[in-house]
């Protein structure tokens, strides 16, 4: 027995030793990659933080980050202004050019697809709500409307309204349901709350096993110079990769194999942060099936020449469909005028309303692991010398486009279908307040088509009506609830 108490003692008395210096491999293994200083106060640390750094860095693939630092600061400044071309008109789908008839077709081919089980829903939902004055995730919102839902109460509910007009169109006596899969990618940030909100709200009417979460990855933040910056003395500061780490993020959680079982081909995906989405479009999964392509986006018109949002356009002369954000385009370029229909030349707008084919994710995923071209964004970095100037290394889901073998745009009118929450109310634009109006006046015009009335103590164009998505997904099979009948505004219009 004593002997065993001194075999005991001297081992603790090696592990004591051990963490005396930084384990030796693992600092050899910083050196290769220039980030020894990672260990740089380690003898200023508690052997419980020692424990805690050594665990941090082993946690990181080395070899893939530096990889990442490297190829992103070396394409990061590089001049796109002269290597990029409008996007052809032939490429788009404007709003004037299409019919009724091709909206009928487009909306009967989507809802097929819907009902055979092949649309997949992935949502971008890795945020907090930190410039609306909120540490809960975006999704948790209540923009004021008179229901009081919140985003990811709308979206699901769309869902909802999307299943059953799928399931009445049928039209084969089977009586079957439409059940469609929905993944939302959250943040080490947000996951946590993002599924306690689910459960609390039970999956706002949705089955629960057709919801899934996964989380996307996230990158260490660098100084200019490339280094890791260190958010305390045991801990590397760290960031989610950007909304285009969900390709990752699909392809390390076996999603992708996930969704080829259950039998889908096309995947709706879009950001989380837009009070007008229409989820799993029937619309747009009809043209994107009919145009044949891998990748498409819904986009709007520049409200005017140097609105900050992202534009699409032809990397060199019939390269690849990419976005360029209004930072790196001249405002010189930005106000070019195409004489042919009198539009900005660069005037279609990114607003993260994609779809994609499943095989294209597959490679997709692959592709932009091999590159390991990054975005910097330079930010204030939380750290041990309080916030300081570096990088966050981020990929967007329009990263995907230039991988495309085939591409098309789809117009939709910024009224009808985009309507950012992003700012605090009071900010100049993109507030819950200013969400909730357009949702307001969308939905009267759809009462006022469909025979309804409005009476309002405030002038009409400050309020409006909220129409339940459980009762119509785009206007549609509101005459019934509407016709002959008077809402005084603001009101929800439900069953």
């Amino acid at each position: 027995m004593r002997e065993l108490v001194t075999d005991t003692s001297s081992l603790s008395q090696q592990k004591q030793q051990q963490q005396q210096t930084p384990p030796q491999a693992l600092l050899e293994r910083l050196k290769d990659f220039g980030q020894e200083d990672a260990f740089a106060l380690w003898d200023e640390l508690s052997p419980e933080e020692r424990l805690l750094l050594v665990r941090d860095i082993q946690s990181l693939d080395l070899s893939r980050i530096d990889r990442i630092i490297r190829c992103s600061f070396r394409s990061h400044g590089l001049p796109v202004a002269a290597a990029i071309e409008p996007v052809p008109e032939s490429s788009v789908s404007t709003v004037e050019e299409r019919t009724l008839g091709d909206r009928e077709r487009w909306w009967k081919m989507g809802l097929k697809a819907i009902s055979d089980g092949k649309l997949g829903v992935l949502l971008l939902s890795g945020g907090q709500g930190t410039r609306l004055g909120s540490s809960d995730p975006k999704g948790c919102f209540n923009i004021g409307l008179p229901s009081g839902k919140s985003l990811f109460q709308l979206q699901a509910e769309r869902i909802l309204c999307v299943q059953s007009l799928a399931a009445e169109a049928i039209n084969d006596g089977s009586a079957r349901s439409v059940q469609i899969h929905w993944y939302i990618m959250t943040s080490p940030f947000t996951d946590e709350a993002t599924r306690k909100f689910f459960e609390s709200h039970k999956f706002f009417g949705l089955e629960p096993d057709q919801v899934t979460f996964f989380q996307q990855g996230t990158i260490p933040c660098v100084s200019n110079d490339g280094r890791f910056i260190m958010e305390t003395p045991y801990k590397v500061a760290k960031a989610p990769d950007g909304n285009g780490g969900v390709f990752m993020a699909l392809k390390s959680s076996k999603l992708l194999e996930d969704m080829s079982m259950r039998g889908i081909k096309y995947v709706d995906c879009y950001g989380v942060d837009n009070a007008l989405v229409r989820v799993a479009d029937p619309t747009f999964l009809g043209y994107f099936i009919d145009k044949g392509v891998t990748a498409a986006a819904k986009v709007v018109r520049k409200a005017y020449p140097q609105e900050k949002v992202g534009a699409f356009v032809r990397r060199g002369k019939g390269g690849p469909l990419t976005v360029v954000e209004y930072s790196e385009l001249d405002p010189s370029m930005a106000s070019e005028i195409n004489q042919g229909t009198g539009r900005l030349r660069f005037c279609w707008s990114n607003v993260c309303l994609h779809m994609f084919t499943l095989d294209f994710l597959n490679q997709v995923a692959n592709g932009l692991e091999k590159d390991s071209i990054y975005h910097l964004a330079e930010k204030k970095i939380p750290s041990i010398h309080g916030h300081t100037m570096g990088f966050k290394l981020e990929q967007f889901i329009f990263d995907a486009f230039p991988y495309a073998p085939s591409t098309a745009l789809f117009e939709v009118l910024r009224e009808e279908e985009f309507a950012p929450v992003k700012n605090v109310n009071g900010s100049t634009f993109d507030t819950p307040d200013s969400a909730k109006l357009l949702v307001l006046r969308l939905h009267a015009r759809w009462v006022v088509a469909a025979g309804g009335f409005l009476t309002h103590s405030v002038p009409l164009y400050a309020t409006g009506v909220e129409v339940s998505p459980l009762c119509s997904y785009a206007g549609e099979n509101l005459e019934a609830i509407c016709r002959g009948r008077t809402f005084h505004a603001p009101c929800e219009i439900t069953f």
